[in-house]
C-alpha cells in the first residue's frame, strides 16, 4: 500500500493540498523565485532514472553477468576446430624430398561433464538475478539521493531568501537608527549595535548563498542538470506506524538481501562446479584429415613413380573417456576454496541484514524526530513572530531599546530556518525510510518518462547465443555530461541499452 500511494502521488504532481503535519512538504514555496522551466520532483526522478551514470554503469554490470550465461552454457556445446599446414622434411630416407599440405577437422562433443556445466549454468543464472536485485537496490540509492539533492536546493534556496529579507530588515533597521541618532534620540552605541548585526547577516548570507551553490551544484551532479524552478514534491505516503513495522518490511522486500541471497546459491553452485573436477569425462570425438605429398612420393623408398599414391585421406570417430586418478590436491583445494568464498558471502549476508535493521530502525527514527521538531519550531515561528511584533511596540514607546529588537528579529530567522531545515529532514527520511524498506524504486514511483530499463530484454537476447562472430556496436555514453560537450541530447542509446 505504500508504495502504491507514493506511485499515486508522483504521478498526481504537486497540487494537492499539504495540511497533515505527518506529511511534510517543501519549505517557503512562495520564496522560490520564478524562473521559466518549472521541475517537479517527478521530472528530476526521471531525468536521473535516464542519464545518472552510476545506473547506467550498473546496467552495465548486469549485462556483463548476462554473458556468463551465454558462457556457462558454451561449455556444453560441441568444439569444431580446423588445421592446416606445408611441411618440408630437412632429412631425408630413400627418395623423394619430403614434403606435404595437409589439412584436418576436429570434432568434439561433451557427454558427461560431472554436473559442471549444469551447475555452472545455474550459477550464472543465480549471479544474474543478484546482479538484478543490485541494480534495484542501487535504483533506490540513487533516487533516495536525488531527493536528497532536490530538497536541498529549495532548503537552501528560501534559507537564503530568509537571509536576504533579513539583511533588508536590518539595512531599514540602521538607516532608521541612524536617523534617530542624528537627533538624538538614540546613542552612538544603539547605531554600532545595527551596524554589527547588520554586518554579520551579509556574512550569513554569503554563507547561505555558497552552500546553494553547492547544493545546486550537486543536484547536477546527481540529476544530470542544473536545478530550474523547483515545484514543493508530493506529500510523503502513509508510512508505518513503528520501527518494528518498518524492519518487518524491510526484511521482506531489501533487495540488498535478495541479491547476497542469490549470491550465497551461486557460491554454492560453484562448489558443485568444483566437486566435479573429481568425476570422470565422456567425450565423442571425431576428425579428418587430408594430406598430398606434393609429388614427393615419387622414388621414395625405391619404389617406381607413381607406385605410391600422392594424397592420403583419414576419418575417424569414437568415444573418449578422461578419468582423473590423482591431481596432486588441485581438486581438493578448489572445493575447499569455493566453500570458503561460499561462507564468506554467507556471513555478508548477516552484515546486510544488521544494516538494513539499523537503517530502517534509524531511517525511522529520524524522520519521527524531523517531523516533532517541524511541530515545535512551527510553534517557535508563530511565538518569535507575536514576540517580535511586541518587542517594536514596546521600544515605540521607551520600554524596549534597540538590541531587543534585533535580538528578537535573530530569534524568529533563526526559528524560520530550523523549520525549513526541519522540513526538508523529513522529507528526505521519510524518503530514506522507504528505500529501507524497498520500496523506492522505479515500479514503486511510477516514473513513466518514456523509458524504462528492463534487464531480461537483454539477457533472452544474449543467453542462448551461440555464434563467436556475434558482439555488440562499439559502447557509447548514455549519462548526460555536464560539461559541455559528449554526444546530443537526443543521441540514441547503444541497443543494449534499449
Amino acid at each position: 500500500m505504500t508504495a502504491t500511494a507514493l506511485a499515486a502521488l508522483l504521478a498526481a504532481g504537486t497540487g494537492q493540498s499539504q495540511t497533515a503535519v505527518q506529511q511534510p512538504v517543501s519549505p517557503a514555496q512562495a520564496q522560490v523565485p520564478d524562473q521559466a522551466d518549472t521541475e517537479t520532483l517527478r521530472d528530476a526522478l526521471i531525468q536521473t532514472y535516464r542519464s545518472n551514470p552510476t545506473l547506467t554503469a550498473q546496467r552495465a554490470q548486469v549485462r556483463t553477468l548476462d554473458e556468463g550465461v551465454a558462457i556457462a552454457k558454451a561449455q556444453g556445446r560441441p568444439q569444431l576446430s580446423a588445421t592446416a599446414g606445408v611441411n618440408q622434411d630437412l632429412t631425408r630416407t630413400g627418395g623423394g624430398n619430403g614434403r606435404n599440405f595437409n589439412a584436418g577437422v576436429d570434432l568434439s562433443l561433451p557427454l558427461f561433464q560431472g554436473g559442471r556445466v549444469r551447475n555452472s549454468v545455474r550459477a550464472a543464472d543465480a549471479r544474474v538475478l543478484a546482479g538484478r536485485a543490485n541494480l534495484r537496490a542501487t535504483q533506490g540509492d540513487i533516487f533516495t539521493e536525488a531527493v536528497a539533492a532536490y530538497m536541498d536546493v529549495i532548503r537552501d534556496r528560501s534559507v537564503v531568501t530568509l537571509n536576504r529579507n533579513q539583511v533588508g530588515v536590518l539595512e531599514t533597521n540602521l538607516q532608521a537608527s541612524e536617523d534617530r541618532f542624528e537627533v538624538g534620540d538614540l546613542t552612538r552605541t544603539d547605531v554600532a549595535q545595527s551596524e554589527a548585526r547588520l554586518s554579520l547577516a551579509r556574512s550569513n548570507l554569503a554563507t547561505a548563498e555558497g552552500q546553494l551553490e553547492g547544493s545546486e551544484e550537486n543536484y547536477r551532479r546527481v540529476i544530470g542538470e542544473l536545478p530550474g524552478d523547483l515545484q514543493p514534491p508530493p506529500p510523503l505516503p502513509p508510512l508505518p506506524q513503528t520501527p518494528d513495522q518498518a524492519v518487518e518490511i524491510a526484511l521482506a522486500n531489501n533487495q540488498d538481501l535478495v541479491s547476497i541471497q542469490n549470491q550465497v546459491r551461486a557460491a554454492g553452485l560453484d562448489v558443485r562446479v568444483a566437486s566435479a573436477d573429481r568425476l570422470p569425462t565422456v567425450s565423442a570425438i571425431g576428425s579428418g584429415r587430408y594430406t598430398n605429398f606434393l609429388g614427393s612420393q615419387d622414388g621414395r623408398f625405391g619404389t617406381a613413380p607413381g607406385e605410391l599414391p600422392n594424397t592420403e585421406t583419414v576419418t575417424g570417430a569414437g568415444v573418449q573417456a578422461t578419468i582423473p586418478l590423482y591431481q596432486g590436491g588441485l581438486v581438493g583445494a578448489r572445493v575447499r576454496q569455493a566453500q570458503a568464498f561460499q561462507s564468506q558471502l554467507i556471513e555478508q549476508g548477516i552484515e546486510i541484514e544488521r544494516a538494513v535493521v539499523a537503517n530502517s530502525r534509524a531511517a525511522f527514527a529520524s524522520y519521527q524526530a524531523a517531523l516533532d521538531a517541524i511541530e515545535s519550531n512551527e510553534i517557535a515561528v508563530a511565538a518569535n513572530q507575536l514576540a517580535l511584533e511586541g518587542t517594536r511596540a514596546e521600544q515605540s514607546v521607551g520600554t524596549r531599546n534597540v538590541l531587543d529588537v534585533l535580538n528578537a528579529e535573530q530569534e524568529l530567522l533563526n526559528s524560520q530556518v530550523a523549520l525549513v531545515t526541519a522540513r526538508r529532514d523529513a522529507y528526505v527520511a521519510g524518503f530514506q525510510l522507504l528505500n529501507a524498506m524497498g520500496q523506492a524504486e522505479i515500479e514503486d514511483l511510477n516514473l513513466d518518462g518514456g523509458y524504462i530499463y528492463d534487464p531480461a530484454v537483454n539477457y533472452e537476447r544474449v543467453s542462448d547465443r551461440a555464434s563467436d562472430w556475434d558482439s555488440d556496436p562499439q559502447p557509447q555514453p548514455v549519462a548526460t555530461r555536464t560539461v559541455g560537450y559528449g554526444p546530443p541530447e537526443n543521441t540514441p542509446v547503444t541497443p543494449s541499452d534499449e
